[in-house]
């Protein structure tokens, strides 16, 4: 299993930050995102579901995503998702806000890649550059830039 929890200070408001991860906007922080559909339940609940189609290098993967925690108070933002990516692993992502002050936001990304059967835990356990970990610091380089231009 690999784990992250990162931790970023960004000079945008919160509300700003938070738009990015909105339906509409997803995709401008996740370029690899060729589909986000919701599926089942209203948006932003707890318990929708959406279908994705993520690539990743030439490998188009597609699966199902759900939202397992959803907040959207002015002081604080949380979207936690988790979805089981090719049959292998599985995710577990948590974007988490809080307002520092009305320019800056407190901006905490965790999350979990689990192997669900013998050759996801093998893939991961092979994986020497860690990209779950590196991927996980590109998303946070990605929301800084978005929401920071402009700001």
């Amino acid at each position: 299993m690999t784990e992250w929890n990162e931790r970023r200070i960004i000079a945008a408001p919160i509300e700003k930050v938070w738009a990015l991860f909105s339906d509409e906007q997803l995709q401008s922080i996740m370029p690899g995102l060729e589909q986000h559909e919701l599926v089942e339940g209203p948006p932003n609940h707890v318990g929708s579901k959406y279908i994705q189609r993520n690539r990743f290098g030439n490998r188009l993967v597609s699966y199902v995503m759900e939202i397992t925690a959803y907040e959207d108070q002015p002081e604080r933002k949380q979207k936690d998702i988790g979805f089981v990516a090719a049959g292998l692993f599985r995710i577990t992502l948590s974007f988490g806000l809080t307002k520092l002050d009305d320019r800056q936001t407190l901006f905490v990304y965790s999350g979990s890649n689990t192997g669900v059967n013998l050759l996801g835990r093998t893939l991961l356990k092979i994986d020497p550059q860690n990209s779950s970990r590196q991927e996980a610091e590109e998303l946070m380089a990605r929301v800084a830039k978005s929401a920071e231009e402009g700001s």
